[in-house]
């Protein structure tokens, strides 16, 4: 077990505070943004990396069961299918990110329409030399941890665009605070899940996730990564079927996690019941992480912070800092 004690001494940043804290920083988002009305769109294109692509990830699934067409761009380059009807968001917390920036050059010169979101940087000044709607939105630590500020702000921002209730978004936040009080920092005993899913991780994480909750896999492995600094991987449960699940039959080093939902589809649910048989009897260990009951959004945003807060753990058990990111610190250098 960990203390209190070792994640102020282990994490150099304070991030643990920041996560501490997701509940009210969502809440404050989302009641300060404000929404002005805005003219109906068909296609959106979310671009962003790390941290802010998650964004691109998230929308994609709370919006895949409406009318809009969503693309998600991590890169250079826009699909060929955006044109001067097309609105393009843009998100970089630094607002130094070349790849969005690159986007969002591209956007201006078709004429896309453009909203971008950022704490400053150089988005911010492409921004103003061309006229182009920029909002200001604080940065909380880093990238990573400034999720719910920047979702939050967003999800308040665009309300006149995005066909989703206002009582799914309140309901997200009010669950939020209900997740809180079992994985914050002031909970470190055996019922606190974000920690016990952290004990339970000793090898390299293969995360199988069901049809909407590409996003919160995609969003742990980052957070593996880069807080925990270890290597994980993410697999479809459905497509795993036709080929991942061939590995099993070699030992490794990698445990399998299952992401699971609460109402997932039923041929997705026996899909489940079959891979914890097929584990089962090749003893093969496995740990459970099932959705809370609801809306998709409360659902995906929940998970992400009890993942998210276990990569915290995790990197704090095995006494490493989980604020420094050094490897992207020199890539981006070089570039």
């Amino acid at each position: 077990m960990i203390t209190k004690s070792d994640l102020e001494k282990t994490d150099s940043g304070k991030m643990f505070k920041v996560y501490d804290d997701w509940p009210e920083i969502a809440k404050n988002a989302y009641l300060k943004a404000k929404s002005n009305s805005r003219e109906p769109v068909k296609h959106i294109v979310f671009a962003g990396m790390g941290g802010s692509g998650t964004m691109g990830d998230f929308f994609a699934a709370i919006l895949s069961k409406t009318n809009l067409h969503v693309n998600v761009v991590k890169g250079y380059l826009l699909p060929k299918n955006v044109d001067s009807e097309t609105l393009v968001v843009a998100t970089s917390v630094s607002g130094n990110t070349s790849e969005t920036l690159s986007i969002l050059k591209a956007a201006k010169q078709i004429g896309c329409k453009i909203i971008t979101f950022s704490s400053g940087g150089k988005m911010e000044e492409f921004c103003n030399q061309n006229n182009i709607e920029f909002i200001k939105i604080e940065k909380y630590h880093s990238p990573r941890a400034s999720f719910v500020n920047f979702l939050y702000s967003i999800l308040r921002i665009l309300e006149p665009i995005f066909p989703i209730k206002k009582e799914e978004i309140e309901n997200s936040i009010k669950e939020l605070e209900i997740t809180k009080k079992n994985i914050c920092s002031d909970n470190l005993e055996l019922n606190n899940q974000s920690l016990d899913l952290a004990m339970s991780l000793k090898e390299i994480p293969l995360i199988y996730y069901p049809w909407g909750f590409e996003a919160a896999a995609i969003r742990f492995k980052c957070s593996l990564q880069e807080n925990a600094k270890m290597h994980a991987i993410v697999e479809d449960v459905v497509e795993a079927s036709h080929n991942g699940i061939i590995s099993w039959e070699i030992k490794s080093n990698v445990q399998p996690i299952l992401l699971q939902g609460k109402d997932d589809y039923e041929k997705t649910k026996e899909r489940w019941i079959i891979f914890e048989e097929y584990f089962n009897e090749n003893s093969i260990k496995f740990k459970k992480i099932t959705s809370i009951e609801g809306d998709i959004i409360s659902k995906l945003v929940n998970l992400i912070y009890i993942l998210d807060y276990a990569s915290i753990y995790l990197a704090i058990i095995n006494k490493i800092d989980p604020t420094p990111v050094n490897s992207i610190d020199y890539i981006k250098k070089r570039l």
